[in-house]
């Protein structure tokens, strides 16, 4: 089992920051990567609240963990900190023994020098089929649509 870390400031407040994490549209719109479509299914932003999300691939492929064009994970909030942390355990939908297993995905929000928000994002338990370095780019343009959501 792996982990990826990424850093990005963010040019807003943590409390903006937070609820975007928590909020299904604003998920919807940040937490995909390039040439993907996100479609939530369930999410109940609470403490042991699930969620269920599918992404799927604007071009036809065969790239796809659930199916040869769609990723759909299931997760719960399993920890939710105000303005500060958010913590998720997630696991993809699939038959792939090299891609199931549960990972923990943590936010971790601090203030910034210059103001703004440092977001921390590790991703923990990742299952031996998931290459980290395909995570950690998936991952870098999520945090990149979740700054141009939220920066002025």
């Amino acid at each position: 089992m792996g982990a990826t870390k990424l850093t990005r400031h963010i040019r807003a407040s943590r409390p903006a920051v937070y609820r975007a994490l928590l909020d299904a549209e604003a998920v919807r719109q940040w937490m995909v990567p390039e040439g993907m479509t996100s479609r939530i299914h369930a999410f109940d932003p609470r403490q042991g609240g699930e969620f269920r999300i599918s992404l799927t691939y604007d071009l036809p492929t065969t790239a796809g963990k659930t199916d040869a064009r769609t990723d759909t994970f299931h997760g719960r909030f399993s920890s939710l900190v105000p303005d500060t942390e958010v913590v998720q355990t997630v696991e993809f939908e699939t038959t792939d023994p090299a891609l199931q297993g549960e990972m923990t995905i943590t936010y971790s929000l601090a203030d910034g020098e210059e103001g703004g928000t440092i977001v921390t994002g590790r991703h923990d338990d990742t299952p031996p089929g998931l290459s980290l370095e395909d995570n950690e780019i998936g991952w870098s343009m999520s945090m990149a649509k979740l700054a141009r959501l939220l920066e002025p």
